[in-house]
């Protein structure tokens, strides 16, 4: 039996790895389209970027695991098309055959479509290229522009403000990181944000980018018509999800490829993982595509089970971190936007978390530099352990007492 797994971040290496160590042993090839060995992506818009790092990727693997584990890697090699009915996929290097195929293939950068978008300066952040340029050019900058307020474009900005750059944030949505927070969280981070330096111009979008003299971006200019100095853009406005290949071998796609509990297509031999994978969550409402390493590799090792004949859901607690200077925000389960909200602890501190209830039952938890409270959540929610907003209004209530005494609550069926 023949495995071909196209992608070489997280989730691909991961369905590679879970494959070996639940005994499978026919032959495993990994499509990986970068040179060299995969690495890991987080650390490119952390630590990566900050002063006096070394400029060096941290590898997914070593040079020995694919070796050891008798993995063939096909770096630099592109895949260029499926034939399902011959169960083959053509790359660049040539044909392979498959009798299980799983789509690893990830997420590109979204790209700006104004004036000056490709004057020297402007930057994306995903490669480790992206980082590298990025790296090259932070000690010298002085006046640098973010269009985004996400994850990506915040984290930037906090190695920015590192290395005493003037940060000016625009984003077009009324608060930060929107899409993925509570508005009580998103609010105390526009705060934290600007308390630390950083502009951050809320429903204030990029109209163009003009340049120099020397040709390079010189300036920003906002939906407001407002000019923002700028030796240094960094565009992070989200990023759209690699399923042409899929879509043009006949696999339905929707905002990512289509998969359904145990993370099959319809084509019952093709699988799809990780941030190219459209899913029907547990722990939220509909179906969904996740960006987070722990997605990734969760996903990957169900995607492993089921190659192997296992015909279970995929249920894992999706669980996700951004570090931004100095907080640290960590969040458990998804919020959505009809949540009961209850804060605990202390904003004024920076310590604190928001309890998300859904019909009065706790279903998601975000919180800023208190990791007792993230692990513990993560236990409750992990385990199904029904947390009313009634028990966790009590005084003394904690997280972490919850979870030492899980007897305590009842047990939701998820």
């Amino acid at each position: 039996m023949n495995v071909v797994i196209i992608g070489g971040g997280q989730a691909g290496l991961q369905a590679a790895d879970a494959l070996r160590l639940e005994g499978y042993e026919g032959n495993i090839d990994v499509i990986a389209e970068e040179s060299g060995l995969p690495y890991q992506r987080p650390p490119l818009s952390k630590d990566y970027l900050s002063p006096g790092k070394e400029a060096a990727p941290s590898p997914l693997r070593g040079p020995s695991f694919f070796l050891d584990k008798r993995i063939s890697l096909h770096a630099g090699v592109r895949a260029l098309a499926v034939d399902r009915t011959e169960r083959t996929v053509k790359t660049t290097e040539g044909v392979l055959g498959y009798d299980h195929l799983v789509f690893a293939t990830g997420a590109r950068n979204r790209m700006l479509n104004c004036p000056g978008a490709l004057l020297p300066g402007v930057h994306g952040l995903k490669r480790l290229s992206d980082a590298e340029a990025l790296h090259m050019a932070l000690p010298a900058a002085r006046n640098i522009v973010i269009i985004g307020a996400g994850f990506i474009g915040l984290e930037f900005a906090a190695a920015a403000l590192a290395h005493g750059c003037n940060v000016t944030v625009l984003e077009f949505a009324p608060r930060p990181m929107g899409r993925a927070l509570t508005p009580v969280m998103s609010e105390w981070f526009a705060g934290a944000l600007r308390s630390q330096g950083i502009s951050l111009r809320l429903d204030e979008g990029i109209e163009r980018f003009e340049p120099g003299t020397d040709g390079r971006v010189a300036a920003a200019i906002s939906t407001s018509g407002a000019s923002y100095p700028a030796d240094l853009v960094l565009v992070g406005i989200g990023v759209q999800p690699n399923d042409t290949l899929a879509r043009d071998s006949g696999i339905e796609t929707s905002n990512g490829i289509v998969v359904d509990e145990t993370l099959r297509t319809a084509d019952p031999a093709i699988l799809a993982i990780g941030d190219c994978a459209n899913f029907p969550c547990a722990h939220a409402v509909g179906s969904l595509r996740l960006e987070s390493v722990q997605n990734a590799t969760d996903q990957a090792r169900h995607a492993a089970r089921t190659i192997l004949g296992a015909e279970s859901p995929y249920t894992a607690l999706p669980w996700f971190w951004s570090t931004q200077g100095p907080y640290k925000l960590q969040m458990a389960g998804i919020p959505q936007p009809d949540d009961d909200l209850l804060i605990l602890g202390d904003q004024s501190e920076a310590r604190f978390s928001v309890l998300c209830f859904r019909e009065g039952i706790l279903a998601a938890v975000e919180s800023v530099n208190n990791a007792a409270d993230h692990m513990a959540a993560r236990k409750l929610l992990s385990a199904g352990i029904a947390i009313t907003r009634v028990q966790a209004e009590r005084e003394g209530f904690t997280l972490k007492a919850a979870a030492s005494t899980p007897s305590s609550f009842p047990a939701l069926i998820i």
